[in-house]
């Protein structure tokens, strides 16, 4: 990901003020380099300080042809919104500006002990970011330009948490644009909650939907070599705590399929997949569908989230949320503890291992409830802690919400049903947290992450440009 850098003076200071320009280039320099040690996929492309319209000018033309993915504008004294608008318009890209001054305050002892006048105002325009933020904002406004602002001191960790926050989500959306979701077989009949409109959330999220045959699955488990298939027992052995009651042909049978996922998923070039089927009496077919779960929960682990139930909004939030780094956990409601007051999450197929309580158990399941067949599943609770639910919902009329909730994960006990589940910690208790989330008009899917990440997904919205709703 490349972060375009641009900072905005006026060139009239420079022979007024000494050496006030080489400072803030230095103020420049810092925040180039601080963004760029934040994450090591970042590539900070620093077009230095701008002061002409005229260089504004250029500066875009530069920034467009490196092909940023955001501008951050560093507003490093008083500018004139001119040397502003000519850069966002050639870019048309996210835009953060930032109006950060060196320190939390002026020294004011030893400013005004500086006696000489002019070394007083070229101190004070050292400081003057905040002088330029309104006027820029509102030709933004005027302008129909997305920004979004960030307020603050370089002496301030605040201000760089902000600033990574901003990083994330850009990282993030950039990423989602560049991904192929992979749609494979068919919506689990009558689930009207999880039917989705694919032009939209292309258009809203970037990326493509790759439609899949099942067909494509089986040719992959036909060609599956017997070695992969024993290679792929030994990575299960390494990834899963496997319960005794798994056999040896159930194992080889979701080996199989997992090289056969892993096949798929190669040959199209995807990074995520949402999928469902049922064979319709084909015993071929019925093998596949009946033996995906630990091959899909070892691709989630490596950053290819994989949903079920052909659940397409919602494997679009697991991805969000494993860019993020905070894992995604594939979840429904499963019950409420009225007692404890705590809500339990989970669901059957692939849970995230990377945010896992405990190493992840692989279980036989005499039954999938509400599926044919039985095999090998995938029981694990998430991780006890602070976690985000997220949920990508379409709302009427056409238009997107990301909605969250941040909680606990909590101990106690869970249903060893050989499905994942957890027990979650809402500030608003287990009834008024189910209430106030399926007011807002999700599927009943959601994703569940490690951490407390609303703001970081509250920033990816403004990108996005789509609604935001925290529960709590």
């Amino acid at each position: 990901m490349k972060i375009g850098l641009y900072g905005i003076g006026l060139d009239v200071y420079w022979p007024q003020f000494k050496g006030l320009k080489d400072r803030l280039v230095g103020y420049q320099d810092l925040i180039a380099e601080r963004i760029g040690s934040m994450h090591p996929a970042v590539e900070v492309v620093n077009a230095g300080l701008v002061d002409t319209p005229q260089q504004a000018r250029k500066t875009g033309v530069y920034l467009k042809k490196e092909n940023v993915d955001a501008v951050f504008l560093f507003v490093s004294t008083y500018a004139l919104s001119s040397t502003v608008l000519p850069v966002v318009q050639e870019l048309k890209v996210p835009v953060i500006v930032l109006s950060i001054q060196p320190e939390r305050a002026i020294d004011y002892d030893s400013f005004n002990k500086l006696g000489d006048r002019g070394k007083m105002t070229g101190e004070w325009l050292a400081f003057c970011q905040a002088c330029s933020a309104p006027e820029i904002a509102s030709v933004f406004n005027r302008s129909g330009i997305d920004y979004h602002l960030v307020v603050g001191s370089l002496d301030d960790e605040d201000t760089w948490s902000e600033i990574e926050e901003w990083l994330d989500a850009v990282r993030t959306v950039s990423v989602v644009r560049n991904t192929r979701v992979g749609l494979l077989g068919r919506y689990y009949g009558g689930m009207l909650d999880v039917y989705s409109d694919l032009t939209l959330l292309s258009s809203v999220f970037g990326c493509h939907f790759e439609i899949l045959e099942p067909g494509g699955l089986l040719n992959g488990m036909e060609k599956a070599t017997k070695e992969q298939i024993l290679d792929r027992i030994v990575e299960f052995g390494e990834r899963f705590e496997i319960d005794k009651g798994c056999s040896q042909p159930e194992l080889e049978r979701a080996s199989r399929t997992s090289v056969a996922l892993d096949t798929l998923v190669k040959e199209n070039e995807l990074g995520a997949l949402a999928y469902y089927f049922e064979g319709a009496g084909d015993k071929k077919y019925e093998d596949i569908i009946t033996s995906v779960i630990p091959g899909n929960t070892l691709l989630t682990m490596k950053g290819i989230p994989v949903a079920g139930e052909y659940e397409v909004k919602n494997v679009i939030a697991m991805k969000i949320m494993d860019t993020l780094g905070c894992g995604g956990s594939f979840s429904e409601f499963y019950t409420m503890d009225l007692v404890d007051d705590i809500v339990m999450l989970g669901h059957d197929g692939p849970g995230h291992p990377a945010i896992a309580e405990g190493k992840v158990k692989l279980v036989p399941l005499p039954v999938y409830h509400g599926k044919p067949g039985k095999g090998l599943s995938i029981q694990m609770s998430v991780k006890h802690g602070a976690v985000t639910l997220l949920s990508v919902v379409e709302k009427a009329g056409g238009k997107v919400m990301l909605l969250t909730a941040e909680g606990e994960s909590v101990e106690g006990p869970v249903l060893n049903i050989g499905n994942t589940n957890s027990r979650y910690r809402f500030s608003v208790g287990a009834k008024e947290f189910v209430k106030q989330w399926s007011e807002q008009g999700p599927s009943h899917h959601m994703v569940i992450g490690t951490g407390h990440v609303a703001d970081r997904i509250k920033k990816i919205a403004a990108i996005l440009n789509v609604e935001f709703h925290k529960v709590c």
